[in-house]
C-alpha cells in the first residue's frame, strides 16, 4: 500500500511539474494549444488503458509495462538537453547564470549565433551577458507568501473554488445518467469521451472568447444543468434528463481543465508549482466525495446534490471577480500577479504582451541595450 500511494504521488508530481514546464516554455499565443493538446494525449491514454488490460491479462504485465514506459521517460527527463529547466522559473528566482547557459542553448539550436558580429545578434549576447552582472542570491518562495497579497490569494482562492465544486458536482451527474447500478465501460467511455470534447471545445473558444467568459459560461451550464435535474428528476422525461446529465458532465469537464489552465497564468511564477497543484487538489478531493452518494442506499445524493449545486452559484458569482490573462505574459513575481485586475467583461485583454527579456530589477542594462541598438 505505501508503495502503491508513493507511486501515485510520483505521477500526479510529474503531471505537474510537465503542465508547469510546458506552459512556462511557451509564448502567449501557444500556451493554450499546447496545454490543450497535451489534455489530448491524456484522454487518449485513458481510452487506451482498457485495451492494454486486455491485452495484457494480468495486472503485474500492465504494472511492468507501465514503469518500463516510465523508466524511459526518466532518462529523457534527466537529461538537461532534452529537458531543460525554465528559464522563466530561473530569471524569477534569480539564478541568472543557468538561465543564460540554457537561453544561449535555446539560440544556437534556433541558428541564432550568439556570437557573430551582425547587429541583432551580438546585441543577443550582451543582453544574455547582462544577465550573470551582479546577479543576486536565488531567492525561493513559499505559497503562503501569497497572504500578503491583495489579489492573487483571492484569484487562486476562486480557481480552487471552481475546481472544487466542478470535481464534486461530476458524481452527481453520474448518477443521475445511470439510476441503477452502473457498470464500468459505460461511465468510463463516456467521461473520457466528454473530457476530449471539453478539451476541443475550451482549444475553440478560450483564445476566441477568453479565459474568463469561458469559465463564466461552463459555470451557468453547470448551474443550470444542476438545478433543473434537482428540481425536475421525477417529472422531465427521460431523453431530457440524460441530455441534461450529459451536459453537466461536459461543463464540468470544461471549467475543471480551465481553471487549472487559467490559475497557472495567474500565479506568480515563483509559487505557480504549488498555486496550481493546490486547485489541482481541490478538484481530486471534489472528486473523493463521490462515496458520500452511496450512503444509506443511496440516500446521501440528494443532500450532495444540493450542497454542490448552491456551492456552483456561488463560484459563478466569484468568477466575476476575475482577471483576463489571454494573451498576457505569465506573471513572474508576487508584484506582477497582483497587478492582474478585474477588466470589464466584454474587453478582454490584450492580445500579445511584448516584455524585454531582462527583469525590471536591471534598468541600467536594457537602457544601455537599447543606446548600442
Amino acid at each position: 500500500m505505501a508503495l502503491r500511494l508513493l507511486h501515485g504521488g510520483a505521477l500526479a508530481g510529474a503531471s505537474l511539474a510537465l503542465y508547469v514546464a510546458r506552459l512556462e516554455l511557451c509564448d502567449p499565443p501557444h500556451r493554450l494549444a499546447f496545454s490543450m493538446g497535451a489534455s489530448l494525449f491524456s484522454v487518449a491514454g485513458t481510452l487506451l488503458l482498457p485495451g492494454l488490460a486486455l491485452l495484457a491479462q494480468d495486472w503485474h504485465l500492465l504494472q511492468g509495462l507501465s514503469a518500463l514506459v516510465t523508466g524511459t521517460l526518466l532518462l529523457f527527463w534527466g537529461s538537461p538537453a532534452l529537458f531543460p529547466e525554465s528559464p522563466c522559473w530561473l530569471l524569477a528566482t534569480g539564478q541568472s547564470a543557468r538561465a543564460r547557459k540554457i537561453l544561449w542553448h535555446f539560440a544556437e539550436t534556433s541558428g541564432v549565433n550568439p556570437e557573430d558580429s551582425s547587429e541583432e545578434e551580438s546585441s543577443l549576447a550582451t543582453e544574455l551577458d547582462m544577465l550573470c552582472a551582479g546577479s543576486p542570491q536565488p531567492q525561493h518562495h513559499w505559497v503562503l507568501e501569497l497572504r500578503h497579497t491583495r489579489v492573487a490569494w483571492r484569484n487562486g482562492l476562486i480557481l480552487g473554488f471552481s475546481s472544487l465544486i466542478s470535481g464534486g458536482i461530476r458524481t452527481s451527474f453520474l448518477c443521475s445518467l445511470t439510476p441503477g447500478e452502473p457498470t464500468f465501460y459505460w461511465p468510463y467511455f463516456l467521461v473520457a469521451g466528454l473530457e476530449a470534447a471539453a478539451t476541443i471545445f475550451l482549444l475553440l473558444t478560450a483564445d476566441l472568447w477568453g479565459r474568463r467568459p469561458v469559465l463564466l459560461l461552463g459555470t451557468l451550464v453547470l448551474v443550470l444543468a444542476s438545478l433543473l435535474l434537482l428540481a425536475g428528476t421525477q417529472y422531465l422525461p427521460s431523453w431530457t434528463v440524460l441530455s441534461l446529465s450529459v451536459l453537466g458532465l461536459l461543463a464540468s469537464q470544461a471549467v475543471s481543465a480551465l481553471s487549472s489552465l487559467f490559475s497557472a497564468e495567474v500565479f506568480p511564477t515563483v509559487t505557480r508549482g504549488a498555486g496550481l497543484g493546490l486547485v489541482l487538489g481541490a478538484g481530486l478531493l471534489g472528486q473523493a466525495t463521490s462515496p458520500l452518494a452511496d450512503l444509506h442506499s443511496r440516500q446521501g445524493f440528494f443532500l450532495q446534490h444540493v450542497v454542490f449545486s448552491a456551492f456552483a452559484i456561488l463560484a459563478l458569482l466569484c468568477v466575476l471577480l476575475l482577471p483576463e490573462s489571454r494573451g498576457r505574459a505569465l506573471p513572474q513575481s508576487l508584484q506582477d500577479a497582483d497587478r492582474l485586475r478585474r477588466s470589464p467583461l466584454l474587453r478582454g485583454g490584450p492580445l500579445q504582451d511584448h516584455l524585454p527579456l531582462l527583469p525590471a530589477s536591471q534598468p541600467q542594462a536594457g537602457t544601455q541595450l537599447a543606446q548600442e541598438g
